[in-house]
């Protein structure tokens, strides 16, 4: 089965985008499925999440400098199908020196064809930085699938429509033909607001094809979990964020055959 490769993006901050991908590529794992996370984002908020510290020099950074192997820079995370490459302090000058590169949006695509063409995985899952800046548009630029983590406000309204053109963009400009927008999953919900159900109702009779069925709500123990390193599984698996996380990584794999 042919590696399939999932960006979840945002150009907003705190919409839950890197905890659906710790807890995503975790769900997935569980389910069998040979999981690998990316961690794109300099503040490397994936990687303390699956209880790692920044390591110098152990990122996709020198990869992307054409002047490494990002094979090497895997990391096993203990834990059965799921491994990690992590992010680190460095990254943060990627935004500036990726824009000096000739092929400035193909950067993160040569980068990771080493892992896609090793067959190792079945997914690899990229955790962006909150901004639409020179890395996540490399990471969308290198994807087959975008996974937009969409907070139930109507604010993150408008956010949609501006990612969503974007990949419209990449497609007119020839970056990347095959991107297709995978699903919105819509994060943070709270049962007691009439706003979080006014503004999935909104999304699903506007984009009914796109909307995971899955909802995952607003829990106490899923904004704790990373703290401690571990995913909400291990922190909390009766927690109902577990539960969605749960459904998420089923719902993923049956609408995209990844089993």
């Amino acid at each position: 089965m042919a590696c399939k490769v999932f960006t979840i993006a945002n150009q907003k901050g705190g919409v839950g985008k890197t905890t659906t991908a710790v807890n995503l590529s975790a769900g997935l794992a569980d389910q069998g499925v040979k999981t690998l996370l990316i961690d794109l984002d300099p503040q490397a908020n994936a990687t303390s999440g699956l209880g790692f510290e920044k390591e110098e020099g152990r990122s996709i950074y020198t990869a992307l400098m054409e002047d490494g192997d990002a094979t090497e820079m895997i990391i096993e995370t203990g834990r059965d199908n799921l491994s990690l490459l992590p992010s680190e302090v460095d990254l943060a000058a990627a935004e500036i020196e990726l824009s000096q590169k000739d092929n400035h949006l193909g950067q993160v695509t040569s980068a990771i064809q080493p892992i896609i063409d090793s067959d190792a995985y079945q997914v690899i899952i990229i955790d962006c930085p909150p901004a639409l800046g020179m890395l996540s548009m490399n990471s969308l630029a290198s994807a087959d699938f975008l996974l937009v983590a969409l907070q139930c406000e109507y604010l993150a309204l408008e956010g949609l429509g501006q990612i969503l053109s974007v990949v419209e963009r990449l497609h007119e400009a020839d970056v990347n033909d095959r991107l297709e927008i995978g699903g919105i999953i819509m994060t943070m919900f709270d049962v007691r607001t009439k706003l979080s159900r006014e503004v999935v109702e909104e999304v699903r009779s506007n984009l009914p094809e796109m909307i995971f069925d899955t909802v995952v709500p607003r829990t106490v123990r899923i904004s704790e979990a990373p703290s401690f390193g571990q995913t909400i599984f291990e922190y909390d698996k009766t927690n109902p964020g577990a539960t969605a996380y749960r459904k998420l990584a089923k719902e993923l794999i049956k609408r995209f055959e990844l089993k």
